[in-house]
């Protein structure tokens, strides 16, 4: 009878380890076609927006001719760590109307800060997001290098 006993505790523990190496909003995440996400993630950060600041910003160094003026505009979120081990207390939101190519998100664990690079034309959906719905954010990074990293709601119902 033990044996039958540790055999199920022994296949109930097997099969509840894929879920356990799952990141906590897999939901979230796209489809993985190139399987770049196969393992487990390395670090995950799982963070329940609280409040938020928009940050515009100008500046111009008076030392260079001709004088180049630069703007920018970043919004910094400040929230609740949700997932075990998370380290995360901030993520600065930059948003780039002039590169053609965006910078990888980047999370500094000494600062606790994670910097998430987005388009210009996604200004107006983030701060949609953020008026009117519970807004997370998240970062996954992987042993073989892949970076995931996403502001996504909860599950909201339809009206």
């Amino acid at each position: 009878m033990s044996l039958l006993i540790r055999s199920f505790a022994a296949l109930l523990l097997t099969l509840s380890l894929p879920l356990a190496a799952a990141p906590m909003h897999s939901q979230f995440l796209p489809p993985d076609d190139l399987t770049l996400r196969a393992a487990a993630p390395e670090q995950q950060q799982l963070l329940q927006v609280t409040d938020y600041s928009v940050v515009v910003g100008a500046q111009r160094p008076s030392n260079q001719q001709p004088i180049p003026v630069t703007s920018s505009l970043m919004i910094r979120l400040k929230g609740k760590p949700l997932n075990k081990g998370a380290t995360i207390a901030q993520v600065l939101v930059s948003f780039d109307g002039e590169s053609k190519s965006l910078k990888k998100p980047v999370y500094d664990d000494k600062g606790k800060t994670l910097t998430l690079f987005y388009p210009l034309s996604q200004y107006r959906v983030v701060i949609d997001l953020l008026r009117n719905d519970t807004v997370y954010v998240q970062f996954l990074s992987y042993a073989n290098g892949h970076v995931w990293a996403d502001l996504h709601t909860g599950a909201v119902r339809s009206r």
